[in-house]
């Protein structure tokens, strides 16, 4: 199998699996229980917490675990609406964000809050000055996700950040950054967003692990889940400790080597990027800033058929958002991309397992098998 799925999901690394393992079999107590194998077991889930903090940039106190991406953007939508509900009712964020926002913010608009969904460019970049357009003095919630997961842009976080706190001081910055956690360099403490999200499956833990950011500049913020006060009373719920150590354990090892691996995500993107260019029918989409996101098109095949001739051999690549099935691409749409491109396009996502060795066999089954089709289809 050759996998270049990894913005769907990545193969949880040895760390991990060892990790969890050893949770499963033998560090499975409970973190509340005040006997000494409840007292280890916290212990555990305080270093599991700094881990998770240090390739974060973030301070230990402010992580609180929950169980994935969608999970953590949820709670950072629905509370800071919670907050704000009786005096602000203005939301700021943008047409290519993933579901995990869009549908929330969709569910507030019927609860009466106002949205306004600022548009990417054609590369599918949203600016700064589009931002300040938008911004209101009852906006009180802003969510821009940090990497797209179709198109590879990485937006401005940190500026975005900045000029929502400078001109609407009281007003919450939230940034998605599922994709950027362990690719694109950040630190938490200094990003100037209030709300990060990250995953655990994006980073080679596994599935059922994610975490919320919430800086001390929140001195108060709704819990989450209410009942034993776990988690700082924000999620309440005995802590899934099984996939809160495989994730504590990836993002050491993720952190540990995250240069090597993003130069090298980088330089083999750029490669598939120099190669494509000189193959005829296959179209480039998008920003591709972040080192491991690669959208393409071939017009005229539809996206379906590439999967299928691909995974022929064994190749693994998505439509787009994995999380978004049967469904034409809302980022692609949102860049005014052609309807031959969008319904020819398929994404390409790295890992730091991806070789150059599985880049030429994907590209050479797209010369050979996917190309063709498209001229056969133009005879026909």
């Amino acid at each position: 199998m050759i996998y270049l799925d990894n913005s769907a999901t990545t193969k949880p690394c040895a760390e991990a699996v060892e990790a969890m393992t050893l949770a499963l079999t033998e560090n499975w107590g409970n973190p509340s229980a005040l006997y000494g194998f409840g007292i280890d077991m916290a212990k555990q889930l305080r270093t599991a917490r700094m881990q998770v903090a240090a390739a974060m940039g973030a301070e230990p106190d402010r992580v609180f675990f929950t169980s994935g991406g969608t999970e953590a953007d949820n709670w950072a939508l629905f509370c800071a609406a919670r907050r704000f509900g009786k005096k602000k009712k203005h939301i700021i964020t943008t047409s290519v964000e993933h579901h995990a926002i869009l549908n929330a913010v969709k569910e507030l608009e019927m609860q009466g809050f106002e949205v306004t969904y600022l548009q990417p460019d054609a590369e599918g970049r949203v600016t700064l000055a589009e931002l300040k357009a938008a911004l209101r003095k009852d906006t009180f919630l802003v969510s821009v996700m940090m990497v797209n997961n179709e198109s590879g842009a990485v937006m401005p976080i940190g500026q975005m950040a900045k000029l929502v706190h400078k001109l609407c001081p009281d007003a919450i910055f939230h940034t998605d950054a599922v994709q950027g956690f362990l690719k694109v360099p950040f630190q938490a403490k200094t990003l100037g967003a209030d709300l990060i999200s990250v995953s655990s499956h994006k980073v080679h833990g596994p599935k059922g692990a994610g975490a919320l950011y919430i800086s001390p500049r929140l001195k108060s913020f709704p819990a989450y889940l209410v009942g034993g006060g776990q988690e700082n009373g924000f999620r309440s719920g005995t802590e899934g400790t099984p996939a809160i150590f495989g994730f504590a354990a990836a993002c050491a090892a993720g952190a540990a080597t995250f240069k090597v691996d993003i130069d090298r995500e980088k330089a083999l993107l750029n490669y598939a990027i120099e190669r494509i260019s000189g193959m005829e029918g296959i179209r480039v989409n998008g920003a591709h800033e972040a080192p491991h996101i690669l959208s393409l098109s071939v017009p005229g095949v539809p996206t379906q058929n590439t999967l299928n001739l691909l995974q022929e051999d064994g190749i693994c690549i998505s439509s787009g958002s994995a999380c978004a099935k049967g469904h034409r691409s809302h980022v692609l749409s949102a860049m005014n991309l052609p309807p031959e491109v969008i319904d020819g396009a398929f994404r390409v996502s790295l890992s730091r397992e991806t070789t150059t060795g599985e880049i030429d066999i994907l590209l050479k089954a797209l010369e050979e098998k996917v190309l063709p089709f498209r001229l056969k289809g133009k005879r026909s």
